[in-house]
């Protein structure tokens, strides 16, 4: 299979970690060939979707972990398939993109995950499809509205949509200390939407990464543990990761929805849990693949291309 990658500058992959070159390394060992390219590589050309592409060459056990040839101009439906893997922030340009790989699929190339299906779910709103699994849960820009949640939970957590790693998350306990000046910074004075949530006590637990892959659940998931009185157990946030089997919960919830988001074109989600619920579905480059093989021995990259080379 001639397999492409839509992914970050390769020369920023910590390889140690990385799950997009835990991919690109046992598709190599199948005997696939590697393709890299950028957003910024992706060419409308008045007819068709074409792309700056680069031939990518692993080389093992060294700092210059692979070489490239030089990039040649194709069509994506040349490729047998393409991988998205471009980390957030999901802004327009990423938006943009979609839009590009969308008209791709359409004169036929096969795309992963599929960019309607990214662009169609937010990783924050997209638990509100299943209520049944996720905590207390208010979406709005409305100050009153957060004051009248924060009084009747006592302790939240308001997050913004376009967040990854963590980023921009606070905890507000029951003295409410604060709370006026994040609901006024983050909301820029009730003009843009947040996400407020009750918080869930077994974060000190972990938050625990559950993924699923071609419709089926990973058998093992990843629980990001918080660090040093941090709130937030993302691993870019100093959490520390332990694989685990999954809860019985956590195999509840990954097996409602492996299906249904297998139906709508995302092969790859990372699902976040605490405690019992749902906080996130993760749908652009979800991560912790090594971590779990490392820990378990569960190779999760071999799951990954299987699901690619029967689908």
């Amino acid at each position: 299979m001639k397999i492409a990658f839509i992914c970050d500058p390769l020369s920023g992959f910590k390889i140690y970690k990385d799950s997009t070159y835990a991919m690109m390394q046992e598709a190599a060992r199948r005997g696939h060939e590697l393709f890299v390219l950028g957003h910024d590589d992706i060419i409308f050309d008045g007819k068709a979707v074409v792309a700056q592409v680069a031939q990518l060459s692993l080389v093992e056990n060294s700092d210059d972990w692979y070489t490239l040839a030089e990039p040649v101009l194709l069509s994506l439906s040349s490729f047998d398939v393409v991988i998205e893997r471009t980390d957030p922030p999901f802004n327009m340009e990423y938006i943009y993109a979609t839009y590009l790989l969308e008209l791709a699929e359409r004169q036929g190339a096969r795309i992963l995950n599929s960019p309607e299906a990214i662009r169609n779910h937010n990783e924050k709103l997209a638990i509100t499809h299943f209520p049944q699994f996720i905590a207390p849960t208010l979406v709005t820009s409305n100050e009153k509205l957060i004051r009248a949640f924060h009084a009747e939970h006592k302790d939240i957590i308001l997050k913004p949509l376009d967040g990854m790693g963590g980023a921009g998350i606070f905890r507000v306990a029951e003295n409410g200390l604060n709370l006026g000046a994040l609901i006024e910074s983050m909301t820029l004075h009730g003009k843009q939407t947040i996400m407020v949530q009750r918080t869930i006590p077994e974060i000190s637990e972990g938050d625990r990464r559950v993924l699923l892959i071609g419709g089926q659940v990973v058998p093992y998931c990843l629980a990001r543990i918080p660090q040093g009185g941090e709130v937030r157990g993302n691993l870019a946030a100093g959490g520390l990761g332990v694989a685990m089997p999954i809860s019985a919960r956590e195999r509840e919830i990954g097996e409602t929805l492996a299906p249904l988001l297998f139906a709508r074109g995302l092969m790859l989600v990372g699902l976040d849990v605490i405690g019992n619920y749902l906080t996130e579905i993760n749908v652009t480059s979800p991560t912790c693949f090594q971590e779990i093989k490392q820990q378990t021995g569960f190779d999760v990259a071999a799951m990954f291309i299987d699901a690619i080379e029967k689908t």
